[in-house]
């Protein structure tokens, strides 16, 4: 099964992406290799395993090809068509806020909704919202593996508290990626 290894240089990408590392882990060994620290965790992770590997690594700043496109502003009604590209700005939180209610947040229903949603009306968005409240919560994400680790242990040992808890997250991010039972993303 083998022990976690230093975070170094000399590691090939295969060996990264087997074990868990935090962001700050990282961002460390990025700086090390001269690469960009900026993104998501997913991302640095696959741009250190190019990196390592002795692939191309293509930097953030090389993907953006255009310029952004034009997002919804001022004062929104329900009639505004969802631009591509359309963020979840502070003025849409507002008209979402206006509409919903102080209860109003950009989960991953609406986030989706957002960034999927060009040529859709703000009045479409507010019934995917109202739709997607009777359903399920979504799975968390895989950049939120401890979130999605605690929920799931506690589920395990209802009784359990934050030290168990805790004591078990190191134990199970101790472990290979492939001795937990869950695929290297």
């Amino acid at each position: 099964m083998g022990q976690r290894p230093l975070l170094t240089p000399g590691l090939s990408g295969a060996e990264l992406l087997r074990w868990y590392w935090l962001k700050d882990e990282l961002v460390g060994l990025a700086r090390q290799l001269g690469l960009s620290t900026t993104g998501g965790k997913a991302e640095l992770t696959s741009r250190l395993a190019a990196a390592l590997d002795g692939e191309p690594v293509v930097s953030p700043t090389q993907r953006r090809t255009s310029s952004p496109s034009p997002q919804l502003s001022g004062p929104l009604g329900p009639d505004p068509v969802i631009p591509p590209e359309q963020r979840c700005s502070q003025e849409l939180r507002a008209f979402f806020t206006r509409h919903i209610g102080r209860t109003f947040r950009f989960d991953a229903a609406m986030r989706d909704f957002i960034a999927t949603g060009a040529g859709r009306t703000l009045a479409d968005a507010l019934e995917h919202w109202h739709a997607t409240r009777s359903s399920p919560p979504p799975p968390i994400g895989p950049q939120f593996e401890f979130n999605r680790f605690l929920r799931d242990w506690h589920t395990a040992n209802p009784g359990g508290g934050r030290a168990e808890a805790i004591a078990a997250w190191r134990t199970h991010r101790s472990l290979p990626i492939n001795a937990r039972g869950e695929a290297p993303e």
